[in-house]
C-alpha cells in the first residue's frame, strides 16, 4: 500500500506535466512544424537534458539517495540522524555546485564543436548550423539549474516526500508553453521561425532557476536548511564519488545511445529529428506516469528493506512493482500502436504541421511503443542493483544494449529510415531489460513466483481482447480523426472509452487485477506498515 500510495503521488502529478508537456508539443508541431527551426530547437533542448538525465536523474540519483537514506535512517542497527544526513547533503552540494558551473561553462564554450559532432549535416543547410549553437548556448544553463534541483528532490524522496519533485516539471512545460506564445505573438505575419525558438529557448533555461526556487523552498518547509561551502572531500563524499562513477558510465550508455539516435536522426532528411521527438512524447506519456514513478517511489523503500536485511520484503515490493508496471503498460503500448494513426492526425496534424508528417509520426510510434513495456520494467529492474549499492552490474547490461543498438542502426536506418532507427531503440531496450532480469534472478535478487507469472499471463489476454476492438474501431471513425476539433474530440473519446472499458472488464475477468489489493484499495484507510510510521515519526 505504501509502494502504491507514492506510485499514485509521483504518477498524478507527472501525468499533470505529461499533460502540460503533451500541450507543449501540439503547440510546437503546428506553430513551427517539421523543419529547419524546430530541429535546431529540438538539438538544443536535447543536450541539456541529455546531461541531466546523466548526471542529475541518471548517476547522481541512484548513487545519492541510498546514501542519504542510510545517513538519515541508518542501516545493520546503526542509527541515523537528520545531523548526519544534513551534514552528508550540505559537503554533497558543496561539491556538486562547481562541477556543474565548470562543466557547463566548458560545454558553452566548445558548443560549435558538441553541436557539429552530433549533427555536421546541418551545415549542409544555409543557417541551421549557426541556429542550433546559439540556441544550445542560451539551453545549457538549463543543465546547471535542474541538477540541483535533482539534488534537492533525490534528499525529498528519501523522506518519503514525492510531491515536490513531481510538481517541478510542470513549471518546465508552463513557461515552454508561454514561449511558444509569446514567440508566435512576437514575430506577427512576418512567419520568422527562428524569433520563436530564440524565445523559446530562454524560457528553456528560466523554467530551470524557477524550479530550482521552488524544490529549495519545499526542501526548506521539510526542516532541511543546506548551505553550500568550501568543497571538502569527505569519506561519504568519496564513497559518493566512487558509486557515482559506474553509474555514470551506466547512465552514459543509455545517454550516448540516444544521442547516437540523435546523430542518426540529424542526417535523415530534414524534420526528421523533430517528428521522432514528437513521437516519443506519445511514447513517454504512459513511460513518465507509470515507470518514472515506480522507479522513483521504488528506490528509497527498497533501500530500507536491503539495509534491514529483509529479503522477503525486498521480493514482495519488487513483484508488486513488476505487476503493476506491466498491467498499465501492456494495454497503453498495444493502444498506442493500434490507435498512432488517430492520435497523430487529431492532435498534431494542423498548422505547418502536414497530413504526411502525421503520417510518418504514427509509424514512428508504433516503432517506439513496441519496447515501452521493456523501458518501464528497466525502471522497476534497475533499482534492485542501486539499492545494493551495485552501480557497476547495470553498466554492463547498457553497454552490450548499446552495441546492439548501434548494429542495428547501422543496418537498418538507410533502409527504413527514421521508423528503422526507433524500431533499433525498442529493440535494444527489450535487449536490456531481460539481461537485468536475468543477473537479478541468479543472483537470488529477484524472480518470478507463479503467481506473478500467472498474473502477467492474464494480463495479456485483457490487452489482446481490447486490442481486437480498438483494431475494429479504428478504420469506422477514420474520417473524423482530421476534421472538426468537436470530431476529434469525440472520436479519440469513442477510442479511449472503449478501450479502457474492454481491458479492465476483461482483466477483471479473467482475473487480472490482485482482488485483495482492490479490496485493500476499497477502505477508507489503507493500513500502515511499521515501515510507514516510521517515516512519519521521521517527517
Amino acid at each position: 500500500m505504501s509502494l502504491l500510495r507514492n506510485v499514485g503521488t509521483i504518477g498524478g502529478l507527472t501525468a499533470v506535466s505529461r499533460v502540460f508537456g503533451f500541450a507543449r508539443d501540439i503547440l510546437l508541431a503546428r506553430v513551427l512544424g517539421a523543419g529547419m527551426a524546430a530541429d535546431a530547437f529540438q538539438l538544443a533542448f536535447t543536450l541539456p537534458n541529455t546531461f541531466r538525465r546523466l548526471f542529475a536523474e541518471g548517476a547522481f540519483s541512484v548513487a545519492f539517495v541510498p546514501l542519504y537514506s542510510r545517513a538519515l535512517h541508518g542501516r545493520d542497527g546503526e542509527p541515523g540522524s537528520e545531523e548526519a544526513a544534513t551534514k552528508f547533503a550540505d559537503d554533497v552540494l558543496s561539491v556538486f555546485v562547481w562541477v556543474l558551473l565548470a562543466f557547463s561553462g566548458i560545454c558553452m564554450v566548445f558548443m560549435p564543436a558538441i553541436v557539429w559532432a552530433l549533427a555536421s549535416e546541418y551545415g549542409d543547410v544555409p543557417g541551421k548550423f549557426e541556429l542550433s549553437v546559439f540556441l544550445s548556448r542560451v539551453t545549457f544553463p538549463y543543465l546547471f539549474f535542474i541538477s540541483l534541483v535533482a539534488m534537492l528532490s533525490g534528499l525529498l524522496n528519501a523522506r518519503s516526500r514525492f510531491g515536490p519533485g513531481a510538481v517541478a516539471p510542470v513549471l518546465l512545460n508552463i513557461f515552454l508553453i508561454t514561449g511558444i506564445l509569446l514567440g508566435d505573438h512576437w514575430r506577427g505575419t512576418s512567419g520568422d521561425d527562428v524569433v520563436v525558438v530564440q524565445v523559446l529557448a530562454a524560457t528553456v533555461s528560466l523554467s530551470g532557476f524557477a524550479q530550482l526556487l521552488y524544490l529549495a523552498w519545499e526542501t526548506r518547509r521539510a526542516g532541511v536548511k543546506l548551505k553550500v561551502q568550501l568543497p571538502r572531500f569527505t569519506p561519504e563524499v568519496k564513497r559518493l564519488g566512487l558509486l557515482i562513477l559506474p553509474a555514470t558510465f551506466g547512465a552514459g550508455i543509455y545517454q550516448i545511445s540516444q544521442l547516437v539516435d540523435t546523430f542518426f536522426a540529424t542526417s535523415l532528411p530534414q524534420g526528421s529529428l523533430t517528428l521522432l521527438k514528437l513521437a516519443d512524447r506519445l511514447n513517454q506519456m504512459p513511460l513518465g506516469i507509470v515507470g518514472i514513478a515506480l522507479g522513483t517511489a521504488i528506490l528509497p523503500m527498497l533501500s530500507r528493506h536491503i539495509h534491514t536485511g529483509d529479503k522477503a520484503e525486498a521480493q514482495r515490493l519488487q513483484g508488486n512493482a513488476f505487476e503493476i508496471a506491466t498491467l498499465l503498460t501492456l494495454p497503453a503500448a498495444a493502444a498506442l500502436a493500434v490507435c498512432a494513426p488517430a492520435f497523430c492526425t487529431a492532435f498534431f496534424v494542423g498548422g505547418k504541421f502536414t497530413a504526411t508528417d502525421g503520417a510518418l509520426m504514427a509509424q514512428i510510434v508504433v516503432a517506439l511503443v513496441a519496447g515501452l513495456p521493456a523501458y518501464v520494467i528497466v525502471k522497476v529492474l534497475n533499482p534492485g542493483f542501486f539499492a545494493r549499492e551495485d552501480t557497476r552490474t547495470p553498466v554492463w547490461t547498457a553497454l552490450v544494449s548499446l552495441i546492439f543498438n548501434v548494429a542495428i542502426n547501422l543496418y537498418v536506418v538507410n533502409r527504413f529510415g527514421i521508423v528503422g532507427l526507433a524500431a533499433a531503440t525498442a529493440a535494444s531496450a527489450s535487449l536490456n531489460c531481460v539481461l537485468l532480469y536475468i543477473i537479478l534472478h541468479r543472483r537470488g535478487w529477484f524472480h518470478f513466483t507463479p503467481k506473478l507469472v500467472s498474473r502477467v499471463a492474464r494480463q495479456l489476454l485483457a490487452t489482446g481482447a481490447m486490442t481486437a476492438v480498438l483494431w475494429y474501431l479504428m478504420p469506422l471513425m477514420a474520417e473524423r480523426y482530421g476534421a472538426s476539433l468537436i470530431e476529434r474530440v469525440w472520436s479519440l473519446g469513442v477510442l479511449v472509452a472503449a478501450g479502457g472499458a474492454v481491458f479492465f472488464a476483461a482483466a477483471f475477468v479473467f482475473g487480472a487485477l490482485d482482488k485483495d489489493l482492490l479490496a485493500q484499495l476499497r477502505r477508507r484507510k489503507p493500513a500502515r506498515t511499521k515501515a510507514d510510521d516510521k517515516i512519519l515519526e521521521v517527517e
